[in-house]
């Protein structure tokens, strides 16, 4: 009867022991993965305000008259390489360019006028053939500068007609090059419809305002 409550009591003393090392070795796991990086701060802008982008302003073809300030203006008290130097009512020559002085040169009989229709600067077939005996006398007479003048008729704005008057005479020196004519030989300038050399309100009139003008000088 002793040796029962014996092995009673040890029994009892057994089960703590065996649940508190059961307890001691069981693992915690804890989660230690790292928080996620914060995203780093923009740099502040200078100013202090956001920066907004400039919208592009597209080039024009407009070509001035000589004596005119070129298209580009700047604010007062700024200069540019176009502008006027103090004294002179002539523009500078950007550089790079050489702008041509109309006064340097004259028209030859051999170098006749061509013509365009109604806004538009496409060579007629009428004046190719013109072109073709232009750029026959030019390569026998290889030492001759050109200038070749763009004018209008009066209808348009003097802004638009600058801008037609470039493109025709770009137009006949584009035609001239493709006939073997050097391109550094040449050089154009518009008259918008400054120039006329009819002063009726006519469609003859007009038809004969709308030409390119060649002159020629030695190098």
């Amino acid at each position: 009867m002793m040796n029962q409550r014996i092995c009673a009591f040890a029994v009892s003393m057994l089960v703590p022991a065996a649940i508190v090392a059961a307890c001691a070795k069981r693992t915690v796991t804890v989660d230690v993965s790292a928080p996620p990086r914060a995203a780093a701060p923009a740099p502040p802008r200078s100013g202090g305000a956001a920066a907004t982008e400039s919208p592009v302003t597209p080039l024009t073809e407009v070509t001035t008259r000589p004596g005119t300030a070129s298209p580009g203006t700047t604010s007062p008290g700024t200069s540019s390489p176009g502008a006027a130097s103090p004294g002179t009512s002539e523009p500078r020559a950007p550089l790079g360019s050489a702008r041509p002085a109309p006064a340097e040169f004259a028209a030859r009989a051999e170098l006749e006028d061509i013509h365009f229709d109604f806004d538009r600067h496409d060579i007629r077939p009428g004046d190719a053939r013109i072109l073709d005996v232009s750029a026959a006398w030019l390569q026998e007479n290889p030492g001759t500068l050109v200038l070749i003048e763009g004018h209008c008729d009066e209808r348009g704005t003097d802004a638009y007609n600058l801008a037609l008057g470039d493109r025709r005479a770009k137009a006949a020196m584009d035609y001239l090059v493709s006939r073997g004519i050097q391109a550094e030989r040449m050089n154009t300038l518009s008259y918008g419809k400054e120039k006329p050399v009819c002063q009726e309100h006519t469609e003859a009139c007009w038809a004969k305002n709308r030409h390119a003008h060649f002159l020629v000088k030695a190098r």
